[in-house]
């Protein structure tokens, strides 16, 4: 009776490992397909933002169309526009860059069509006033050639943005045309390394890099899998001896 109880357990713990061992193998193995899903979805994203940032800048987008700009399609296209800087709105974003920390120059530009956020480029945190930039203030028509940035939102960068005393960690579009008072494109222009007046806001300092680690990913998931497929072979063969 004792032995015929100990291997009906026994059977039982087997079909148990069994069962787990097949459902951590679709598991791992869903995992590593997904992430070789992901692999081509980035490839596809990274050969589509290097064409946009071969190509020769477009009219920055209009009014109307800018219900249909999303960040897949659009973001890092090189856009150019025509206007006046309004330089009594400007802010000035916390930034880390290569140059050191400071802050992103980002000024409202007045078209005939529409309004921009222009990120103008960095300034080193002694020049964060205007007033100790004078030089960069420029005045009169411009032209902005740059890359379409989508929003950055509120808090993305561990602190959130604080408006009413205009400390601001993010470049939140909504956020800051709301506190300017300003109806501005839902996406802000990042200007390119041409040089401003005085030396500063020094631009084209964005950096497009994206981190691609799908494929390692993929194969420590398959590796897992391979993994649980040799324990159980060798509890399978320990069972037939």
């Amino acid at each position: 009776m004792t032995q015929a109880r100990h291997s009906r357990r026994h059977r039982v713990a087997l079909a148990l490992m069994a069962g787990a061992a097949l459902l951590l193998l679709g598991l791992f193995l869903s995992l590593g397909v997904w992430q070789i899903e992901r692999l081509a979805w980035k490839q596809d994203l990274i050969a589509r933002v290097d064409a946009r940032l071969e190509a020769d800048p477009v009219a920055a987008p209009l009014p109307a169309a800018w219900d249909d700009i999303t960040r897949d399609s659009d973001e890092y296209r090189k856009i150019t526009a025509q206007g006046r800087f309004d330089h009594t709105h400007e802010v000035q974003v916390q930034a880390v860059t290569e140059l050191g920390a400071g802050y992103w120059v980002v000024t409202p530009l007045v078209t005939t069509d529409a309004t921009y956020l222009v990120n103008r480029g960095f300034v080193p945190t002694e020049l964060r006033d205007p007033a100790n930039r004078p030089n960069g203030q420029v005045a009169g028509q411009v032209t902005v050639t740059g890359l379409l940035r989508m929003s950055e939102p509120d808090g993305a960068f561990l602190r959130s943005n604080d408006p009413a005393n205009n400390r601001w960690y993010s470049r939140d579009v909504a956020a800051i045309a709301a506190d300017q008072g300003l109806a501005t494109a839902p996406f802000f222009i990042d200007a390119d390394d041409a040089p401003n007046a005085g030396g500063y806001p020094i631009g084209g300092l964005t950096i497009v890099a994206f981190r691609n680690s799908h494929l390692s990913y993929a194969l420590t998931w398959f590796a897992l899998a391979v993994g649980v497929l040799a324990a159980a072979f060798f509890v399978w063969r320990h069972e037939r001896k």
